[in-house]
């Protein structure tokens, strides 16, 4: 009994002291979630794709900020975004294109989140549409036919599949975004793990890898492990994940160019890369003693560049295809993007769930 107190004293400092952490570190998470949810709502604005509606990365940022919201059971702020996307619903939204494309059909997941977080059916079957949309004209293959074989496809195929099978449980849609993801794995990633914008492009690019990385992690936080694919898409994703381990700057930032130390550190790839990784540490799919502290240190850096109207900066601009490497060093970096508020947003989320 008494080797037991002698040493509960220091056992109880280390528990309480585990608790601060855990209590600090969500606190920081919550206002800096919150902070990036009130950007997106004091917009007067829509991010738009030209005539063809709302933008993807606007979309991905409102489903990261409704996750956000749920989970913090924020349910003013969860009912401002839904009312700002209400729109989406009327007849004859401009918000909505008619055209079958696989950036303007991921649209569709807003609606089946708002049906996730708040119950509303009417969101649900809206949402629906899109969904069974992209499936309606397949490939031989059976691949969708919006299939571009663009990298950034994998996440805006994936999230859409995978909201409908959250909201119903059909497998259908599971196994779609198995497939799909699968598929392009095959063709798309390197032997390191990482991925070449494109056949004509073979460059690293930070976001681009940032939408696989993405892709991965939202698909496999879902997809039934009995699935017969899982285990090789684990298995790929594992093999991205320790390869971009080794690209980490010492700033904790991943670059534009992921394997070029010389270009510049970018904030929604890396937004993106500790966003896949914390899920895999919260699912038990990485060591947390490999990953949380790299984790933990890109998700400081961001930090450092987010100002006080929850304007992350750095973020590069959106990016087609090129056979010249200048072309990407030289692209231009804004501050607030979508592309680089969105990942935030969900990484915030996922470091809710760290366990102390």
């Amino acid at each position: 009994m008494r080797a037991l107190s002698r040493f509960a004293p220091p056992l109880l400092c280390l528990v309480a002291f585990a608790s601060h952490v855990q209590d600090t570190r969500a606190g920081q998470t919550i206002n800096t979630g919150a902070l990036l949810v009130d950007n997106l709502l004091q917009r007067e604005d829509y991010m738009r794709y030209g005539e063809h509606g709302l933008h993807y990365a606007e979309a991905c940022a409102a489903i990261g900020a409704m996750r956000f919201c749920s989970a913090t059971e924020d349910r003013a702020r969860l009912e401002a975004i839904a009312s700002r996307y209400q729109k989406l619903l009327e007849p004859g939204s401009d918000l909505i294109s008619a055209e079958p494309h696989v950036d303007f059909s991921v649209i569709g997941a807003i609606p089946l989140q708002a049906y996730l977080s708040t119950g509303d059916k009417t969101q649900r079957a809206f949402g629906l549409r899109f969904a069974d949309r992209q499936w309606e004209d397949p490939l031989p293959s059976g691949l969708t036919s919006e299939t571009r074989w663009w990298i950034d496809d994998m996440y805006m195929v994936g999230l859409l599949q995978m909201q409908a099978f959250r909201a119903t449980e059909d497998p259908t849609y599971a196994d779609r975004a198995a497939r799909f993801l699968h598929a392009y794995l095959s063709r798309l990633q390197q032997e390191n793990g990482l991925f070449h914008h494109g056949p004509d492009a073979p460059f690293l690019w930070g976001r681009g890898n940032g939408w696989c990385a993405s892709a991965l992690a939202e698909v496999l936080s879902s997809l039934p492990e009995t699935h017969p694919l899982f285990p090789e898409i684990l298995a790929r994703y594992r093999t991205m994940m320790r390869s971009l381990l080794d690209y980490q700057q010492v700033s904790g930032m991943w670059t534009q160019l992921i394997d070029r130390p010389d270009s510049w550190e970018e904030s929604s790839c890396t937004a993106m890369f500790a966003y896949a990784m914390q899920v895999g540490i919260n699912h038990g799919w990485l060591d947390a003693h490999a990953y949380q502290a790299p984790v933990d240190k890109a998700w400081t850096s961001l930090l450092r560049r987010l100002d006080e109207q929850g304007d992350l900066q750095d973020i590069c601009v959106g990016t087609g295809q090129s056979k010249d490497a200048s072309y990407y060093l030289n692209r231009p970096r804004h501050s607030g993007d979508f592309h680089g508020q969105a990942p935030m947003l969900w990484l915030a989320t996922q470091r809710l769930k760290i366990r102390p």
